[in-house]
């Protein structure tokens, strides 16, 4: 018999808002596509056992667009977070943030127009935006956790991960430190398991996502695969 918190949870709806305008290959997009355990699809359609309901907009596979869906296009879902009608969310980001700062004129990466000006919107203001309001942040992929390889010297936009842009320590308003799924690509379980943990949480239904000083989740990053080698 499910516990009454999980029947409560399972009532839940999150918002998984997923930003794939920074700096990347959207290698880890693909890559997540072919996760087990558990799979994109149980965690979309909340198939396991007190997982909350979950309305996933992510490039790939948003099924809640559209005027029936509540929005009249993939992005609507995004302004909606900014004015603050979306709660609670979990905002993933892939790609590294380049340094809108240091360039001389136009912009290194856009994710949509702004409706009120018709200009582009840069990946680092949608994330200055969004930051506030979101229950906890994940960056994913090498590229957005720690700058990959765009953080080489002498990329002329100053690329960083996430980290290094809100702030090593940086916490959500739900006390959430940054979340880091580092790997050329994500391995997909790996980013899957983390999905499902923070959903659990936000649900009431875990403790603290454990993470080392690297921001990693500590009982996927906590031993190398070299440890685990019977002739280690």
């Amino acid at each position: 018999m499910p516990t009454e918190a999980a029947v409560k949870a399972e009532e839940t709806l999150i918002h998984v808002l997923w930003i794939n305008a920074g700096l990347s290959c959207d290698g880890d997009s693909v890559a997540l596509t072919a996760a087990t355990q558990p799979t994109v699809e149980e965690i979309a359609l909340g198939a396991l056992p007190g997982l909350p309901k979950v309305a996933v907009h992510w490039p790939l596979i948003d099924f809640e667009c559209g005027p029936s869906g509540g929005a009249d296009d993939f992005l609507s879902w995004f302004f909606k977070a900014d004015r603050g009608e979306l709660e609670p969310f979990v905002l993933v980001v892939e790609g590294s943030i380049p340094n809108e700062k240091i360039k001389d004129e136009g912009y290194w990466c856009g994710f949509g127009n702004d409706p009120a000006t018709g200009q582009p919107m840069t990946t680092s203001e949608w994330l200055d935006r969004l930051a506030p309001k979101a229950t906890a942040i994940v960056a994913v992929g090498t590229c957005a956790t720690y700058g990959g390889i765009h953080a080489m010297a002498g990329n002329p936009t100053g690329a960083m991960g996430v980290p290094d842009y809100l702030g090593w320590d940086w916490k959500s308003k739900a006390g959430i430190p940054i979340v880091c799924v580092p790997g050329c690509p994500i391995h997909p379980d790996n980013l899957s398991e983390t999905l499902t943990y923070l959903l659990y949480m936000a649900t009431g239904q875990a403790p603290m996502i454990p993470l080392d000083d690297a921001l990693r989740p500590k009982w996927l990053f906590g031993n190398t695969v070299h440890e685990g080698c019977d002739r280690a």
